[in-house]
């Protein structure tokens, strides 16, 4: 039933974040198993929807029972060999939501999807968007953006995500936590000299030297930003959409900065600063909009800025499957122009001869490449910097680590 709470809250224009945080407190004591069950309905979201617009061809009107019907359907087509405890469940659930009436509906319709699955996966198969799981839109624009990549971009959308730690290099090396680790029962990579990919993912609870600091969770590809900016002792530093902090405490890890942390919620802040704290890092932190910073600049420009901006988050997809649903091919033109306004304002506060790396989660031209060419035009004074002889890095998600751009750009030393 929560899972479905969930889910319903997503088809309503929710995140599940939100959601989650929304019902923490009201979560029964399987927590951990609801989210997991409401992020695999929603990865397999079209397919589920398809495969109920044969068995139900006319959607219910309440939402919280539609979602139970996608929920419910979803596990048993994840879990087949326990069809009888999904279906019984389901109808427990079924009627104390809807009475009698809807309780039969769900054992019909599941029922049903046993008998005719066949029909059901044919069905599934015509369909591109249920197949691949995706929107019919988000699937054109990847096979433009990606034309010989877009389908395995499409398949890594759908899977479950890696789990890569970060070692705070100020308390340990990379050596010692995987040695910490493996001590702990706990199989893990070195990745350079601060990554370490987990061999299953697990809690962080159970991860030795997570509490005091030693370790971070963060993407492989999330902690190239860090040695990207080329940070060094005493150089101002912003991290101008910094929440919920990984990449500053990356960068504070890295050198001994001046670092303002800066992000346009003061709830997302707070998280920034919980990671301080437990990493034992100097860093300072503001509130406020990095469009606007009249608002929050001092006037003294920063030698580096970080600017990871709002985007699509289609190059994390597979962690915030909700996107998929939310999203509108309008979207991303909206994206687009409040990455321009970012980048334009940030521009302002950049030291000459600074530099600036632009960053996205996302996998589309338009947030990325386009972007960054865009800008480049506009501003004379901006010279972009190469990234391993490239103009760009653009990962790709794969399964040691998710979707990411990068783009060096330098401010002209002369510049006014």
């Amino acid at each position: 039933m929560d899972a479905a709470r969930a889910v319903a809250a997503v088809t309503a224009g929710e995140t599940l974040d939100d959601a989650f945080a929304r019902m923490s407190d009201g979560l029964s004591d399987n927590g951990a198993a609801v989210r997991d069950l409401a992020y695999q309905c929603l990865r397999a979201h079209a397919g589920i929807d398809r495969r109920l617009a044969v068995l139900v061809p006319k959607p219910l009107r309440e939402a919280d029972r539609q979602a139970l019907l996608r929920v419910a359907l979803c596990r048993l087509e994840a879990r087949p060999d326990g069809a009888h405890t999904t279906v019984s469940q389901a109808v427990d659930a079924a009627r104390a939501l809807g009475g009698d009436r809807f309780g039969g509906l769900m054992n019909a319709v599941l029922r049903n999807a046993q008998r005719r699955h066949a029909e059901l996966e044919a069905a599934v198969a015509a369909d591109e968007a249920a197949r691949l799981q995706h929107p019919a839109w988000w699937l054109d624009r990847l096979r433009a953006d990606h034309p010989d990549d877009w389908a395995g971009i499409a398949a890594q959308g759908n899977s479950h995500p890696p789990m890569a730690l970060r070692v705070n290099r100020r308390r340990s090396t990379v050596d010692a936590a995987a040695a910490a680790l493996a001590a702990a029962g706990i199989g893990a990579q070195a990745h350079g000299t601060t990554g370490l990919l987990l061999d299953k993912p697990c809690p962080v609870s159970r991860l030795p030297g997570f509490a005091e600091g030693v370790l971070s969770v963060q993407d492989l590809g999330a902690q190239g930003a860090a040695a990207l900016l080329d940070v060094a002792a005493g150089q101002r530093v912003l991290d101008a959409c910094a929440a919920p902090g990984g990449k500053a405490c990356h960068l504070l890890e890295a050198a001994d900065v001046d670092l303002l942390a800066l992000d346009h919620s003061e709830a997302r802040a707070q998280r920034i600063a919980d990671n301080f704290a437990r990493l034992g890092l100097p860093g300072r932190i503001a509130v406020g909009d990095a469009a606007r910073p009249d608002d929050w600049w001092d006037g003294r420009p920063f030698d580096r800025i970080l600017a990871d901006v709002p985007c699509s988050a289609s190059g994390v997809v597979r962690r915030h499957p909700d996107a998929k649903w939310l999203r509108r091919p309008k979207d991303i033109a909206q994206f687009a122009s409040q990455q321009r306004a970012i980048l334009d304002a940030l521009w302002r506060v950049l030291a000459p001869g600074g530099k600036l790396l632009y960053a996205t989660c996302s996998v589309f031209r338009a947030e990325n490449q386009d972007q960054v060419a865009a800008f480049a035009a506009r501003h004379p004074d901006c010279r972009r910097l190469t990234l391993s002889g490239a103009p760009d890095l653009s990962l790709l998600p794969t399964a040691e680590h998710d979707g990411f751009y990068y783009a060096l750009l330098q401010k002209a030393a002369d510049a006014a």
